[in-house]
């Protein structure tokens, strides 16, 4: 899976949890919770719905280190099997 399908999948989540926002304008480097108004809840569905749509469990301890989407893509590049 390239970075453009990652970010693709990255985005349909967020419109399944947000869904009047358009994640496609995010930066790269900018807080997809803050930018987005997502609270806790809906945090924790969006690291749910990766591992639906991708497969990749990202463990609770890592929550606090993927708030960009430049976090993000790399994290779960490394990680689909």
């Amino acid at each position: 899976m390239n970075e453009n399908e990652i970010k693709h999948v990255i985005f349909k989540i967020l419109k399944r949890i947000a869904p009047e926002s358009d994640p496609s304008t995010l930066a790269p480097d900018e807080n997809i919770r803050k930018t987005l108004d997502i609270d806790s809840f809906d945090a924790l569905n969006f690291f749910i719905g990766l591992d639906e749509e991708m497969g990749v469990t990202v463990p609770e301890s890592d929550y606090g280190k993927l708030n960009t989407l430049s976090e993000i893509i790399p994290y779960l590049s490394s990680r689909i099997g």
